[in-house]
């Protein structure tokens, strides 16, 4: 792998947009639900095992631990790894970190299914390069390789000590006289904590669609995030060789399904891939790191690099004198628009309106490109005309793939598109009903994603988080979210949050999960080297950060609402509902731009808007 920048690339100019527009309005139309988030079962009572089931760990027996720590984190992936790194880093001890997988990793302890990697650029996602020397085999690093890495963080700067794994948090209550949170888990433990940060990731219960009937199924069932190897044989590398008999059913085609089509395509007897909608699949190239490059790196290069990726990603988007260091899917749209602009007699002279109907047109191109591309590869015209993306790039994931569209010219795979009945019908005894037929299968696997836009207590997985005065935060933050710099709560003390709330944004989740992590571990320091026992926002201070967000939100309620139904746009209903939202509220001037903000906060040390006592 190897970077000198690179530039637009070569899309189609011969289209007629207005038909396009109008294609994209039907296409959408098709698949609304009335339902929205409500679409997807609650994974609990008969349905919980899809969640809580760890196949991959038998949770070690322990009597319930009862005790009072400094600080409590709740989550063992990226967000609560880097949360407890920079709480070292700032010298606070008494840690103790909660994760309810039998290891640290997040998402990449749970998603091991087969052809599993990053499906962004790893050299910006994989976070701490340089502190753990560390380099990606290759650009779009597996899996496997990422899960080792989060393991290394965790020993690097001692989380393993204070961690309690194969462990749920059930409740959390402030208690006022004590000045602590109360936390009581499913392994009986009661512990009390002065600080508890909430980084259980932005995205962390799988997501199961309501398909009537699904427990009527007698054959093989379980999601993507939970694999069943010994149902399957093989590992994250493919080998599925206990599929060499069976018919599976895989009922989802977003950034998942695209990495597992190709495994299933070739390992199984037959394969039915049920798609509601297709995602936008581009060409992959994945070559190996190439030492020479590695080796001409300077201290701050992957700083530097997530900086040019953010630029160019479809957050920013028009980038003049530096060049696309990441060149790939993600940063198409931004090279294209950055040129036609540079195109201009006067660049400098171009207003924003003409610069937001370049980027139109530019998209328009780009997802024409992507739909003739798919014709390009698939072979029957009906099952390519299915796979073409109808929508504005970034109305959903966009994926890259070396062998998903070439799957669909097997023989054992048939794509069964349920657009037109909006998902599938029904589960049998035998298989799955869709368009009126039933296909008999013997496994049924569903690769649906997680829980982003349905009721927030759903999505923080635990059943009641208290504070002051009995205030519920799952009522306080019902319609929408208040905090201060998206990261405390007026009425939850010593609380702290990471994730899409009222922050920064970036297309690069881990950045803002390091971003969150440098400034919550900065306020635990704080307050402990000022003796401090409480730390919350004053309400005028809470008051002022809402209105400054409201302030600056940018309205994309008209890109949103033309979007088709999927997580990116709350199932077709956009943004209003701010924490159903995919991006949280937040602070709309940008990434950058907040991280300046919330340095500049450090650096005045007098911590306005904060109660600190």
């Amino acid at each position: 792998m190897t970077e000198t920048g690179c530039g637009p690339t070569d899309t189609p100019t011969d289209i007629d947009i207005d038909a396009i527009r109008e294609k994209y309005r039907v296409e959408r139309e098709k698949r609304l639900r009335p339902e929205g988030g409500d679409q997807y079962l609650e994974l609990e009572g008969d349905f919980a095992d899809f969640y809580e089931v760890d196949p991959y760990s038998t949770p070690v027996e322990r009597d319930p631990i009862t005790e009072d720590v400094d600080v409590v984190i709740l989550g063992g992936g990226f967000a609560g790894l880097l949360a407890g790194a920079y709480l070292k880093k700032a010298g606070v001890q008494g840690i103790r970190v909660i994760e309810m997988a039998g290891d640290f990793g997040g998402v990449w302890y749970w998603n091991r299914f087969p052809g599993i990697q990053c499906d962004n650029d790893a050299y910006c996602y994989i976070p701490l390069l340089e502190e753990l020397d560390f380099m990606p085999s290759k650009k779009f690093a597996d899996g496997a390789e990422i899960f080792q890495h989060c393991r290394n963080i965790g020993k690097h700067f001692g989380l393993y000590d204070g961690a309690l794994f194969s462990t749920q948090v059930r409740e959390l209550q402030w208690e006022d006289e004590a000045q602590r949170w109360s936390i009581r888990t499913d392994r009986g433990d009661e512990i009390r904590a002065r600080f508890v940060v909430m980084a259980q990731g932005s995205y962390n219960r799988p997501k199961l669609p309501g398909i009537p009937g699904i427990k009527d199924f007698k054959g093989h069932v379980f999601h993507s995030a939970r694999w069943d190897y010994d149902y399957t044989g093989g590992d994250a590398d493919g080998g599925l060789h206990k599929l060499g008999d069976k018919r599976v059913a895989l009922v989802g085609t977003g950034a998942t399904g695209i990495q597992l089509v190709p495994h299933l395509g070739r390992d199984a007897q037959q394969l039915y891939v049920f798609q509601r909608t297709p995602s936008s699949v581009d060409a992959r190239t994945n070559p190996p790191t190439d030492p020479a490059w590695a080796a001409t790196l300077q201290p701050g290069w992957q700083e530097e690099r997530k900086r040019n990726f953010h630029n160019w990603s479809p957050f920013v988007g028009v980038v003049f004198g530096e060049p696309d260091l990441v060149c790939d899917f993600w940063t198409e749209l931004g090279r294209n628009l950055t040129a036609r602009i540079a195109a201009l007699p006067d660049p400098a002279s171009a207003t924003i309106e003409q610069i937001m109907a370049f980027r139109e047109e530019e998209d328009f191109k780009i997802m024409e490109r992507l739909r003739r591309l798919v014709a390009e590869v698939v072979e029957d015209p009906d099952t390519a005309e299915a796979l073409k993306p109808y929508y504005r790039f970034m109305c959903k994931r966009p994926t890259s793939s070396e062998h998903y569209l070439e799957t669909f010219n097997r023989p054992n795979v048939t794509l069964v598109d349920v657009s037109e009945s909006k998902g599938v019908e029904r589960l049998t005894e035998k298989g799955i009903v869709a368009n009126g037929v039933e296909y008999e299968v013997d496994c049924v696997i569903f690769a649906s994603g997680f829980e982003i836009s349905t009721e927030i207590s759903r999505r923080f997985a635990i059943d009641r988080i208290v504070g002051r005065d009995g205030l519920s935060l799952f009522d306080y933050w019902r319609d929408d979210y208040k905090t201060l710099h998206g990261m405390t709560s007026r009425g939850f003390p010593n609380q702290f949050f990471m994730g899409f709330i009222q922050g920064g944004v970036s297309a690069n989740t881990t950045a803002m999960f390091e971003q969150q992590a440098q400034h919550i571990a900065y306020l635990i320091a704080e307050a402990q080297n000022r003796g401090a026992t409480l730390v919350e926002p004053t309400q005028e201070g809470q008051d002022a950060w809402v209105a400054t967000v409201r302030e600056l939100a940018i309205d994309n309620s008209a890109f949103e609402l033309s979007c088709t139904p999927g997580y990116y746009n709350n199932e077709g209903r956009g943004g209003a509902e701010r924490n159903g939202a995919f991006l949280g509220d937040f602070y709309s001037p940008g990434f950058y731009a907040f991280d300046e903000l919330i340095a500049q906060w450090r650096d005045k040390g007098d911590l306005d808007g904060l109660e600190i006592r």
